[in-house]
């Protein structure tokens, strides 16, 4: 049994509510119903009765649920405590961080902190959102920096800072560059250049655009947030992107424009909530709760 798909199950368990539990995880819905279709199909058992949009657990689902968390919370307490009684003698702080770290300063507080404790062997990765908290599950990261538009989780720790918010990116040559601000269904017609679902941006954008009442044309999807600049740049189509990793004087033709409807992301530290955890990482949390106000805004 997939260790990612019983945590999937337990969330939605929880939840009852597709949205949530991919908000929660940092997945798409999609991926959600299909971690509990494959549980179902290897289980030979329906989990959930889906009726009028609305979802239950079956007696059966209910069942394996006790099983789930006890599953979970054993091989978490394992890998947790095999990668602390590794850390501990060598005083390692494994850290990753989504690829936009550096467009924050959440990027300044991890090389401050390293000045402070030459002691501690910092390993600073970066990965894509959908795989970060997956990561402190299984014990291959102590932290993760990442975005969430939330201010808290259940299950996980979380020291928020920045906060961030979309605007529409477009070309200077379009008729919409020199607005002061626009709303998403100006943007209708346009060639749409996004940021995959690999991202935890593309579900927030999308739902923005089904509230617009229409449905863009995709000419590109990736992860690149530099490739998706360039290609506006050239003037190739439109975007929505977070404010903050729009560097308008990298890219001479684009244009960012505020947007009427503000969504706002938080920028966030997060360990899991439940120990044991390494006295690498609580000296690394302590210092982040000290100099947060440092690093937001």
């Amino acid at each position: 049994m997939d260790i990612r798909k019983l945590r999937t199950f337990v969330n939605l368990a929880h939840t009852l509510n597709y949205t949530e539990t991919a908000a929660a995880l940092f997945t798409t819905q999609a991926t959600v119903s299909k971690h509990i279709l494959s549980m179902e199909k290897e289980l030979e058992t329906q989990l959930f009765v889906r009726a009028h949009r609305t979802i239950t657990l079956t007696p059966a689902g209910t069942t394996v649920l006790q099983y789930a968390r006890n599953i979970l919370n054993n091989y978490d307490e394992m890998t947790r405590q095999l990668n602390v009684d590794r850390d501990v003698a060598n005083q390692t702080l494994n850290i990753r961080a989504i690829p936009s770290v550096s467009d924050y300063r959440a990027l300044g507080m991890i090389t401050e902190f390293q000045r402070a404790n030459p002691d501690i062997e910092l390993h600073f990765t970066e990965g894509e959102s959908y795989a970060l908290l997956p990561s402190l599950d299984d014990g291959t990261s102590d932290i993760v920096f990442l975005r969430t538009f939330v201010d808290h989780q259940t299950d996980y720790a979380m020291i928020t800072g920045e906060v961030d918010h979309f605007v529409a990116v477009v070309p200077d040559t379009s008729e919409l560059a020199t607005a002061k601000h626009i709303s998403v269904s100006q943007l209708r017609g346009q060639n749409f250049l996004m940021l995959g679902k690999e991202t935890n941006l593309f579900s927030p954008i999308m739902r923005l655009v089904r509230d617009a009442d229409f449905s863009p044309t995709i000419t590109y999807e990736g992860q690149r947030i530099d490739l998706v600049l360039q290609l506006v740049n050239k003037g190739m189509g439109v975007s929505i992107m977070m404010n903050k990793t729009v560097r308008t004087e990298d890219y001479p033709h684009v244009v960012k424009i505020p947007l009427d409807e503000k969504v706002v992301s938080h920028l966030a530290f997060v360990r899991r909530r439940v120990g044991p955890h390494s006295q690498a990482s609580d000296r690394f949390w302590r210092y982040a709760e000290q100099h947060r106000q440092d690093y937001a805004e």
